[in-house]
């Protein structure tokens, strides 16, 4: 008997929260004139999902004062090794190309929106 399997879908970010790639990397979060809170995130993930809900929030919040964006360790494995990401979520803040600021794991709002005021 054959199992069922769902297939993968990737649960995108939102409309606040733009999802970046590889490619993507170096101009969204180290050229960006303002800081950047990068969400390492997986699509199996549970923590992950947990905290979507927040960051989208806090997008919109401190939209124009800084930016929150995801980065896919599946689709995006150059980056995430580039920064030895390996738990999920890994949120590392970046601030004129440098991280500044981690947190590993999923956090209540508002220990996220500390990591994003602590840059400003």
């Amino acid at each position: 008997m054959k199992r069922f399997r769902a297939p993968r879908i990737f649960c995108g970010m939102g409309k606040n929260v733009a999802e970046v790639s590889d490619g993507e990397f170096q101009k969204a979060v180290l050229e960006s004139p303002h800081p950047v809170l990068v969400d390492f995130t997986a699509t199996w993930c549970p923590p992950c999902k947990a905290i979507k809900p927040s960051l989208e929030e806090l997008a919109a919040q401190y939209q124009g004062r800084a930016s929150i964006v995801a980065v896919d360790v599946d689709a995006s494995q150059a980056t995430a090794q580039q920064y030895g990401i390996r738990a999920m979520p890994t949120l590392l803040v970046f601030k004129g190309g440098k991280v500044v600021n981690q947190l590993v794991g999923a956090a209540p709002k508002a220990r996220l929106e500390a990591l994003i005021t602590g840059a400003l």
